[in-house]
Parts: structure tokens; sequence; C-alpha cells
């Protein structure tokens, strides 16, 4: 295989990934505006998310998810509790929810 063979594949790999993460990130906040204003601990999230799936890597995944939309200020995570941001909560009613 090539460089340029390896670097088209790890570009790929990337996207996936990206890909995967932005969903992952879409089901998280999708699923803490919908319980709104009900309150999950980091864990009970992971689990509701995962429906149940005991794949430790999905638990990962969406413990990513929820560090990345807390970075981009859509969650907030006091004392453990997964709560909306008012940004995401305005978006919501913009959309209709």
């Amino acid at each position: 295989m090539s460089c340029k063979d390896l670097r088209a594949a790890d570009a790929e790999v990337v996207r996936s990934t990206q890909a995967e993460d932005e969903r992952d990130q879409a089901a998280v906040l999708t699923h803490v505006l919908a319980l709104h204003p009900a309150q999950l601990t980091i864990p009970d999230l992971v689990r509701e998310v995962m429906a149940g799936a005991a794949e430790f890597e999905g638990g990962d995944r969406i413990e990513r998810a929820i560090r990345d939309l807390t970075g981009a200020g859509l969650l907030h995570c006091p004392g453990g509790l997964v709560v909306p941001s008012r940004a995401a909560l305005r978006f919501d009613e913009l959309l209709g929810g």
C-alpha cells in the first residue's frame, strides 16, 4: 500500500469517526432536551442513551459526546447532573421542541 493510499484510508477513518461523534452528540442532546426539566447523572444518561447495551466503547463515546457538548456550551454538568444550557433550550424552542 502506498503512502497516498494510507493517507486516504486515514482521512476516511477521521471522517467516519467525526460522523459517529456528531451522531452521538445529536443523540445525547436530543435525549437531554426531551427529558428537560428532569435531570440525569452522567452514568444514568449514558445507560439511557445506550439503551442497555453492554458495549464499553459505546459508553465512552457517549461520555465524550457529553464532554464535547459541554465544551460547546450546549450542556452543563453541575454536580454531575446533565442539564441543557439556555442556548440549547432556546434552539429547541425555535425548532418547535
